[in-house]
Parts: structure tokens; C-alpha cells; sequence
């Protein structure tokens, strides 16, 4: 039986509430999923149907045995880098507490501003992906209070894009309403002079 707990990083001490679960006997558990993977077995699915082992879990063995760098969930250690951007947020991220959870926050929403200074479409979208991924541990813990913070973080920052495309949307039809009414106006100048009614006389 496996059970998710609220771990604490040893670089900050902040909880980062990964799936270090394992089942009686750990040691031997991780060493049972290792000689799995060198024997051949290298799907995540594969191991944890064999070991009984919850995939993220499977995952930090692999990785701290230096073997498997591929696989990431919501309880994957973010000590893993996952891509260039993952740097940024490593043992800065935490819920142990209220005050952890609003310095975390604090920290995405600087970083996210920072890539937004740059354009950095993709480190934006990574920073929204950790407080999304710091909110749902949080939540699934049962840390509500701290859960909040990051979630609502991350509306403000989905309300912001609605309000975005929304002027983009209004600015792209009032452009193609202006383009309409002058393609008209060009049509009509063009158009030829109407002939007058037959019998009638010229001006």
C-alpha cells in the first residue's frame, strides 16, 4: 500500500509533496524496480504494474539511480530538471505553511514577469505550470489555505489572457469593419455613372 506525504526539500526545508511512498521494505523495493529497469524493463507503466509502486515513485528511483530522466507527473521531485526553466523553480517552491506558500508565489510571479519581459512564451508557460503543479499538491494534501494561494494566482493570470484575446478579438473585427466600409466606398467611386432615362436630356 502507498500513501503520498508532504516532503521537505533539503535545500530550502520548504515541502514539495512528492510521492516518496513505497511499500514495506523500501530499500529492497528500490532495488527490486532497479534490476527491473537493467534487465530490460524500461517502461514506467511496465514497472509499476510489477512492483505495485506508484509511477511517480518509480520515476525518482530511476532518476536518482541515474537511469531514467524521461518521465514527469504531479509528484515527480522538481530536483529533476525537466526542462532549461526548471532551474528557476527548484527548492524555491513549498506549502508547508501559509507564509511558505505566498513566498513561493511571490517567486513565480517575479519569474513569470521576467520571461514576460523577454517574450519567453515557454518560461511563462512553465511558471504557470509549477503554480498549477504546487496547488494541486497542495490541494490533494488537504493544505487548503495554501492550495488557494497558488490557485488563485493563476486565475488572475488566466483572467489577464481572456482579457487579452478579448481586445485582440475587437481590435481584428473592428479592423475588418473599417477594411469592409472602405473596399465599399472604393467600389462605388469606381462604379460608372448611371445613364439617364431614355428620352430624357443631358445636363
Amino acid at each position: 500500500m502507498t500513501k503520498k506525504k508532504d516532503a521537505v526539500t533539503e535545500e530550502s526545508g520548504k515541502s514539495t509533496s512528492q510521492d516518496t511512498s513505497a511499500p514495506v521494505g523500501e530499500e529492497s523495493k528500490k532495488s527490486q524496480i532497479v534490476a527491473l529497469y537493467l534487465s530490460g524493463m524500461h517502461e514506467v507503466e511496465d514497472l509499476s504494474m510489477v512492483t505495485g509502486s506508484r509511477p511517480s515513485y518509480i520515476a525518482n528511483v530511476l532518476r536518482d539511480a541515474g537511469l531514467e530522466e524521461k518521465y514527469f507527473d504531479l509528484y515527480t521531485s522538481t530536483k529533476h530538471p525537466m526542462n532549461v526553466y526548471s532551474k528557476f523553480f527548484s527548492g524555491k517552491l513549498g506549502f508547508k505553511d501559509l507564509e511558505t506558500a505566498e513566498e513561493s508565489v511571490e517567486h513565480v510571479d517575479k519569474t513569470f514577469k521576467q520571461f514576460a519581459l523577454g517574450k519567453d512564451r515557454a518560461g511563462q508557460h512553465h511558471a504557470m505550470m509549477m503554480a498549477l503543479t504546487m496547488g494541486n499538491r497542495a490541494h490533494w494534501t488537504g493544505k487548503h489555505q495554501e492550495a488557494t494561494v497558488f490557485r488563485e494566482w493563476l486565475i488572475e493570470k488566466l483572467q489577464n489572457f481572456n482579457l487579452e484575446s478579448e481586445q485582440i478579438l475587437e481590435e481584428r473585427e473592428a479592423k475588418r469593419e473599417a477594411e469592409e466600409a472602405a473596399a465599399a466606398a472604393a467600389a462605388a467611386a469606381a462604379a460608372p455613372a448611371a445613364e439617364p432615362a431614355e428620352g430624357g436630356e443631358e445636363k
